[in-house]
């Protein structure tokens, strides 16, 4: 979903000070068609498979989005299945760069922007997460995020790649269907009543979270490809803005933009897993460096949810 969003925002809106010659998609399904004012290729493989890595990395891309995921609650139930993308796959295609750096005589040094997760953090939480709170996972998707982030950072240590890890909010309200991240029922609750369908929620609507959409991280992407590597002193993570509400809050900003009926599609169904799961995750953030640094999310979660009505709902 993510790729799909960069992809289109790249069709539509380029980078800041370059043309695009080429943009290669590339997923373990075939990628969506995409049109643009530029060559679009479409590649389908498995980047955990080391040969794969070496493929894409021969082609030389200018940037590099890595967004090649196996999501939170999959990876927590399939731990194999989560370190060998998450974990293996990052490794092989970093070490591919790596080995086409070095077959330029160093001249080749790609952007690689990674999208990391607010997952690489864990409790006990202060009430607001600062740029200075420290790593401490407790999922296996956070501790694959984490790592990938230092694997990122080292590889740009030594000049091999100029990379940045951005680390996203849960990406709300996501378009389609629901995925197996425990974080799924965040957009859900808000995505199935606005296409008539009864919504399941698996938490109380006390629980706090941090949100911005499918736009907002898009838009993340794109500025951290533009965005001087320099200006982040060494520091390449950085905690993204977004908005703190409750399952409660994110329920009434819903009534608020579409009525009551809308609402009543929404069921209360504890599920221990996810309970035990999201009690794990951070809830809110100060994310000074990267608003200091240009990025930029929506002031509200009624703005989250119009943004959904905007761009998804009539292809839904």
């Amino acid at each position: 979903m993510l790729g799909q969003k960069t992809a289109l925002r790249l069709a539509e809106s380029g980078l800041a000070g370059s043309g695009i010659d080429e943009l290669i998609l590339h997923d373990i399904v075939d990628p969506a068609p995409l049109e643009a004012g530029f060559t679009v290729t479409r590649i389908t493989g498995n980047i955990a498979d080391e040969s794969e890595a070496k493929r894409l990395a021969a082609l030389r891309a200018d940037v590099v989005f890595l967004l090649a995921a196996i999501v939170s609650g999959e990876a927590e139930k399939d731990f194999d299945k989560g370190w060998t993308i998450n974990g293996h796959g990052t490794w092989h295609l970093l070490e591919a760069l790596r080995a086409q750096h070095e077959a330029s005589n160093g001249s080749y040094v790609p952007r690689v922007v990674f999208s990391s997760s607010i997952a690489v953090f864990g409790g006990p939480f202060p009430e607001k997460i600062g740029d200075e709170f420290l790593c401490a996972p407790q999922t296996s998707y956070g501790a694959q995020k984490a790592m990938s982030e230092l694997l990122v950072s080292d590889y740009s240590r030594k000049g091999m790649i100029d990379g940045i890890s951005i680390r996203l909010p849960t990406v709300c309200v996501r378009p389609g269907k629901a995925n197996l991240a425990a974080s799924s029922f965040f957009s859900g609750i808000i995505r199935e009543p606005l296409n008539g369908k009864e919504a399941i929620l698996p938490v109380e609507t006390t629980v706090r979270h941090w949100h911005a959409s499918p736009r907002a991280a898009a838009k993340f992407m794109t500025h951290a490809a533009e965005l001087d590597t320099a200006l982040l002193e060494g520091r390449r993570s950085l905690n993204m803005p977004g908005i703190s509400c409750t399952v409660g809050e994110q329920i009434e900003a819903l009534r608020q933009v579409v009525g009551n009926d809308v609402v009543k599609l929404i069921r209360h169904q504890p599920d221990e897993d996810i309970i035990r799961i999201v009690s794990n995750w951070p809830r809110n953030f100060d994310p000074v460096r990267a608003k200091r640094l240009g990025f930029a999310a929506e002031s509200s979660f009624e703005q989250i949810v119009r943004t959904y009505v905007e761009e998804d709902l009539p292809r839904a």
